[in-house]
């Protein structure tokens, strides 16, 4: 069975060395928005880790918790937090019942974590998450072919902002961060 995030969008871009990752500000509980400035996006791991969440707020917090601790657990080694973190995730009873995404990424990588333990490295660099992570992907990758000269930061903002006009689940209040 797959878990059907719905009410954000999370955008991670790694490009030209640089990394972003950014997300709409709306909050939704069925179909009324219910806040326009929620910022889901978290640095953990000193600064070093940009973190987002598709999902239950109270569960990406929970996650974010744990994830952080994975790290520093790991010494801030990314993958390696995020492998032992989707063992975690899958095998034990309280994580397995949270509804949440994580869309992590550092210098080096970029990933989605899902709590059926799936850690998803992009080919391109590139990673959405929410109900409009596809449209938000796709937006990125469009503009990167175009727009060779943006940095990462831009990009990500130029495909939210597109994705906020199109998906009912995301608006235009965009937080990015950098690395």
């Amino acid at each position: 069975m797959t878990m059907q995030i719905r009410s954000t969008t999370i955008l991670g871009v790694r490009y030209k060395g640089k990394t972003a990752l950014g997300g709409d500000g709306q909050v939704t509980m069925g179909n009324t928005a219910v806040k326009h400035g929620a910022v889901k996006i978290r640095r953990l791991g000193n600064s070093k880790v940009l973190s987002g969440f598709a999902g239950s707020a109270s569960d990406a917090i929970a996650l974010f918790e744990r994830f952080e601790s994975k790290l520093e657990e790991y010494h801030g080694n990314l993958m390696r937090a995020a492998v032992e973190m989707g063992k975690d995730w899958r095998t034990d009873r309280v994580l397995r019942r949270l509804e949440a995404l994580l869309a992590v990424t550092d210098s080096e990588s970029t990933l989605i974590l899902s709590g059926t333990g799936d850690i998803i490295e992009p080919d391109d660099g590139v990673i959405g998450i929410g109900s409009g992570g596809p449209i938000a992907t796709a937006a990125a990758r469009g503009i990167l072919s175009l727009e060779p000269d943006l940095t990462a930061g831009q990009i990500v903002k130029q495909a939210l902002e597109i994705t906020s006009e199109i998906c009912i689940y995301t608006n235009n209040h965009i937080s990015v961060e950098e690395l």
